[in-house]
């Protein structure tokens, strides 16, 4: 089962629902075994084909939150989630799709991934609408690699923090909203990713529009290139986009106090601009930026847990929706043209062999009134016929095949080396003949073919050992 991995573009909160479009978007296809088969940078149309397919949701498109849930499940989760978040968004939390980790939080808290449902319903029903039927979502951020350096300035940190202040003030709690914690601790090591300019989800005649009607002070900080930069403390995430020149500040004021590390995406498809190298200040100490390549990103998204398709977004390659009616069409109909064709034949073959049947049934009927004229009634003619001819053989003075001594006959030459004294009883009823060998009598192999070779059927009733020998197999 193959596997494609697509990075997605951010939302431009200033272009229109109508207006969406998703330009060419890297991607890397992977096999079973986890090796990349082929990558590169295509439209959606032209996307490879894979079992499944993973997209990787741009930070700037979610927001992260740890939350205590309500004891529900089902539907009435999904109801109740917009009254958690809707304190810290700015839109309505009834336009939003909230999405769950799955795995709990150790104080028992969940982690909520906040997106705006048009957007997110547009990106899944694009790429259904493409073929790809079994879909994930993650978000970026959590595709981010942890270094273990960050484990161990967190260590360093606390322990010079105790130091400073003493236990008594870090024992004392934080004052924090019940419920939410919007944001993560201060303390948290930050992971933040440079992942290329900033991607256009506008047609491009309507961007070029926006830069014609741009002043021109403003036009000349335009052409300068924006970064996404995504931003990972713990299991917090968020995004933002930020001028190339103001990458090293802007870290250094989210970060703080505390240790940053910084990648930069790197053998990203479509030569994106790279930072050369530069060294990206934080809190006065400049911190090398290191290599995260996309494909260790897309192996990330492939191991992560965090799927952000639940709920009515939950992938079901099974569903029967308005695509996949589209691409069923043909198949369909000649699938209804085959059983229509087979009904129609079947109908009309059985109404042949009833035609057929009627007029042997009248040739039978015809041939029994000629050949015995006092018949009254005609119920089965085949039968009829064969009961007055065993009449007349037997008011001719001829013997019927199911007769005793017709059958009695043709035994004695079928019993071949089987002495005629071996028989102990022989019993004729209901057209039959019930033979019942001596004890130290064994009817050879060959006895049954024979009956046969005579015009008889035999065989041993297993309730009795008796034989049962019939005329003609039983007939």
């Amino acid at each position: 089962m193959s596997t494609l991995i697509v990075l997605l573009p951010p939302r431009d909160p200033a272009v229109p629902s109508q207006e969406w479009q998703l330009p060419e978007m890297p991607f890397i296809l992977l096999d079973k075994t986890g090796r990349k088969e082929r990558a590169g940078r295509a439209a959606l149309a032209f996307l490879p084909r894979a079992s499944t397919t993973v997209l990787i949701v741009a930070a700037r498109d979610l927001l992260m939150l740890a939350a205590t849930l309500p004891p529900l499940k089902g539907p009435r989760l999904k109801q109740a989630l917009p009254n958690v978040v809707e304190d810290y968004l700015i839109q309505d939390a009834q336009t939003c799709h909230i999405a769950l980790d799955p795995q709990p939080l150790p104080d028992g808290k969940r982690m909520l991934a906040v997106i705006d449902r048009g957007w997110f319903r547009f990106i899944v029903e694009a790429f259904n609408a493409a073929g790809h039927r079994s879909l994930r979502a993650v978000p970026v951020t959590r595709c981010l690699p942890v270094p273990d350096v960050a484990a161990g300035a967190v260590a360093a940190a606390e322990a010079a923090a105790a130091e400073a202040v003493g236990a008594v003030a870090l024992d004392e709690p934080a004052p924090a909203l019940p419920g939410v914690d919007a944001l993560p601790s201060a303390s948290t090591p930050l992971v933040a990713a440079v992942l290329g300019t900033v991607a256009q989800t506008a047609p491009a005649i309507l961007a070029d529009a926006v830069l014609a009607a741009t002043p021109e002070p403003a036009f000349v900080d335009a052409v300068e290139p924006r970064v996404e930069l995504a931003l990972a403390r713990g299991e917090h995430g968020e995004g933002l986009a930020v001028p190339l020149s103001a990458l090293g500040s802007t870290l250094a004021a989210l970060a703080g106090d505390a240790p940053v590390t910084a990648y930069e995406l790197t053998e990203l498809p479509g030569g994106e601009p790279t930072l050369a190298g530069e060294a990206v200040p934080a809190h006065g100490v400049h911190v090398g930026v290191a290599p995260l390549p996309f494909e260790t990103l897309a192996h990330n998204a492939l191991a992560g847990r965090f799927d952000l398709c639940q709920f009515e977004f939950e992938s079901r390659p099974w569903r029967l929706d308005r695509a996949t009616l589209r691409r069923l069409r043909l198949p369909i109909a000649l699938a209804c043209a085959a059983l229509l064709a087979a009904v129609i034949g079947a109908n009309v073959q059985w109404m042949m062999l009833t035609r057929e049947h009627d007029a042997l049934n009248a040739q039978m009927t015809e041939l029994l009134l000629n050949a015995f004229p006092k018949t009254t009634v005609v119920l089965d003619p085949a039968s009829q016929m064969t009961t007055q001819l065993e009449h007349l053989r037997v008011a001719a003075g001829e013997l019927s095949p199911d007769d005793y001594l017709s059958l009695a006959a043709r035994l004695e030459h079928s019993l071949g080396g089987i002495p005629v004294n071996g028989i102990a009883a022989l019993d004729y009823h209901d057209r039959r003949l019930d033979v019942t060998f001596k004890p130290d009598v064994k009817p050879d192999p060959a006895f049954t073919q024979r009956l046969a070779q005579n015009g008889l059927g035999g065989e041993i009733d297993t309730n009795t050992g008796k034989w049962v020998i019939r005329n003609g197999g039983g007939q």
